[in-house]
């Protein structure tokens, strides 16, 4: 996750990108059960293994997620991993094992694990209570290293990471480097070497480099948090840089950097309306795959032929769906194909690279008909100050698109963004009849420099009014019934709900907070100890809460809750690290002492959102009949 990404009215009149009127080839989809959504996938997160011959895939067990092997020749799995307290997320192959990250009920505390794929020899790998390990690099296709990963580990101080090198058969750890400098990031050349690594003082981000891990590492470059230089990849020779940066410029290009010169070489690609997101490199080829952003969908810039005409074959054969690689063994005989669109969840699909034979492996959501979601359509409007604010529509399924009830969804982050992608939350509320809009708000990322700035110290203010805009837009559009729009959000988008029915109280006729932040005060004074060296950049960002008091004060739900009206419900996981429960409390027990209505649900064994499966049918069973009860959808 890069810095970028942690931190990554009145409406001008402004045309849809689509036809809102109704095709009357379009039938309304029947009423299907919640948990038809929210299920977990049969199989789902598959990954083919090093040599070809097996596969794996997450699977449910005793109703938490797990992993199960299986012959590519074969029908019979092995379930390899036997956790019944929480779903297995993050897992890759390395070698004949499989390596997984698990925490401890959503504190995010990952320790690393490995397993035999016959589901013998389970190993923990970082047994550290308290602390997280994270993966540096896999180290594949790097010969020798089959047994090997880096990694960085909080142990020494919670703030910072050391590197580590990670045998995954004993656990035994090497210190690659002494962190005294408390670098905070690492990369590392095509030979597994860490060669660069990045500090910050609060606000600038200095890039250190060496030539070798027998050379001490000195200053390369130092930009503001406000600029972005992302050392991706070395090039096949382990001198030049590929980078995504901005600097000098508002979008995120990629560009050849020599270290030497500490200078751009040139610039190998950009897009004039988008920041471009990351790239693939194919160590065994020593080539620059592609590169990768997302537009209003996903796009694809190919330098390599070969695995451009791989893409180009998918992307025909499956045309209107999106697909991907998303793993391939080290022969490249043989790799896992993703495909997916917006009314489909995911489906995979074995691909033979020789023969260019592909053959579906699994549906992990046989219950989801496509013809029954509904399309989510890519919309533009204008903000109140002259932005164009990016966004998506869904609409129920042959319904007329008038005077529907509304739930407005802004997402977490806050910088981050929506896409085009099938999403069980937006399906399952346009099957109720409600419209869902989704709106890139300012501060989203992908759109520019200035987009993203344009969001600083305005949390409440010009980011929460565009989302406003996006309100009054549907209105003026005649979409949304102006007495059933409802607002719900996660995280960030928890905290704009709160800050929708406490700053534009008549706007909203309910709310749904999932994680919300309600006061900026303690949300500063309860982020994990690994943000704090980027503390300085969120002052920066969201407001210093010493000199920026008044605009926290003015900006904080909680302290303003004599304005709120609306019916409100709040959920809340336990563990959560990011955004600390006492948010959720403070906010239920003001509402209270009003005799303001709100529901209110805490998990125990939850954190930042809710992975365990009866947790989520409890949550949006719960939602169904809140909105239900307030919104009271046509049928």
């Amino acid at each position: 996750m890069t810095r970028y990404s942690i931190f990554a009215v009145f409406i001008a009149a402004t045309a849809l990108l689509f036809s809102c009127k109704h095709d009357a080839k379009e039938k309304p989809a029947p009423l299907i059960d919640m948990k038809t959504f929210f299920r977990n996938g049969e199989k789902s997160t598959f990954r083919i293994s090093p040599d070809g011959h097996y596969f794996s895939y997450r699977a449910d067990y005793k109703g938490k997620t797990n992993i199960f092997v299986q012959k590519v020749s074969d029908s019979t799995a092995i379930r390899v991993t036997n956790d019944t307290l929480r779903s297995i997320g993050g897992y890759f192959w390395k070698g004949d094992r499989i390596v997984y990250a698990q925490d401890i009920g959503g504190d995010e505390n990952f320790q690393l694990f490995s397993v035999k794929t016959d589901g013998t020899d389970l190993k923990a790998l970082t047994p550290f209570p308290g602390v997280r390990s994270d993966i540096i690099d896999a180290l594949l296709d790097i010969s020798g290293k089959e047994k090997e990963l880096i990694v960085q580990i909080n142990k020494r101080v919670k703030e910072y990471f050391d590197p580590y090198l990670l045998n995954i058969e004993t656990g035994a750890l090497t210190l690659l480097y002494d962190n005294k400098e408390n670098y905070d990031s690492w990369v590392t050349d095509n030979n597994g070497v860490i060669r660069l690594a990045s500090k910050t003082d609060g606000v600038n981000i200095t890039w250190n480099y060496r030539n070798s891990d027998k050379d001490p590492f000195t200053p390369l470059l130092t930009t503001s948090f406000k600029d972005l230089f992302t050392p991706a990849s070395f090039d096949r020779d382990n001198k030049i840089l590929y980078a995504l940066s901005n600097i000098g410029r508002d979008k995120v290009v990629l560009v050849e950097y020599d270290p030497v010169t500490k200078k751009d070489i040139k610039e190998l690609y950009a897009d004039n309306n988008y920041d471009l997101g990351s790239i693939k490199y194919d160590r065994k080829k020593q080539s620059l795959t592609s590169v990768y952003w997302v537009a209003e969908k996903q796009k694809q810039h190919f330098f390599d032929a070969e695995w451009g005409a791989i893409q180009s074959g998918l992307d025909k054969k499956f045309e209107g769906y999106e697909t991907e690689i998303v793993s391939y063994d080290d022969a490249r005989s043989k790799a896992i194909v993703a495909i997916s669109n917006d009314r489909a969840p995911v489906k995979y699909y074995i691909y033979d690279f020789g023969t260019r034979a592909i053959n579906e492996v699994a549906n992990p959501y046989p219950w989801i008909e496509e013809k029954q979601m509904s399309f989510v359509k890519p919309i533009t409007y204008q903000s109140r100050d002259g932005l164009v604010i990016h966004g998506y529509l869904t609409l129920p399924l042959g319904l007329d698109p008038k005077g529907l009830p509304v739930v407005i969804n802004p997402h977490g982050g806050p910088w981050a963004r929506d896409g085009w992608y099938y999403n069980p939350e937006t399906q399952f509320l346009a099957n109720r009849g409600y419209a869902v809009l989704q709106m890139n708000y300012r501060g989203s990322t992908g759109y520019g420099k200035k987009f993203w700035e344009a969001s600083f110290k305005q949390w409440g203010k010009q980011m929460q009014d565009d989302i406003t805009d996006g309100v009054e837009w549907l209105k003026k559009q005649g979409i949304a019934d102006p007495k059933r729009i409802a607002i719900y959000g996660g995280s960030y988008g928890g905290y704009a709900t709160l800050a929708g029915i406490t700053f534009t109280p008549d706007l909203y006729a309910a709310a749904v907070d999932y994680v919300g932040v309600s006061n900026l005060f303690t949300f500063l004074n309860t982020i994990p100890p690994y943000w704090k060296p980027y503390l300085d950049q969120f002052h920066e960002m969201v407001g210093d809460p010493k000199k920026d008091s008044v605009l926290l004060a003015s900006a904080s739900p909680v302290l303003h809750v004599d304005k709120i009206r609306a019916p409100l419900f709040i959920a809340q996981g336990a563990n959560d690290p990011r955004v600390n429960k006492a948010e959720s409390d403070q906010m239920v027990a003001a509402l209270k002492k009003r005799g303001i209505e709100v529901e209110y649900m805490v998990k125990a064994d939850e954190g930042h959102g809710f992975h365990n499966q009866d947790n989520q049918y409890d949550f949006y069973g719960a939602m169904e009949q809140f909105l239900n009860k307030h919104l009271k959808p046509k049928k």
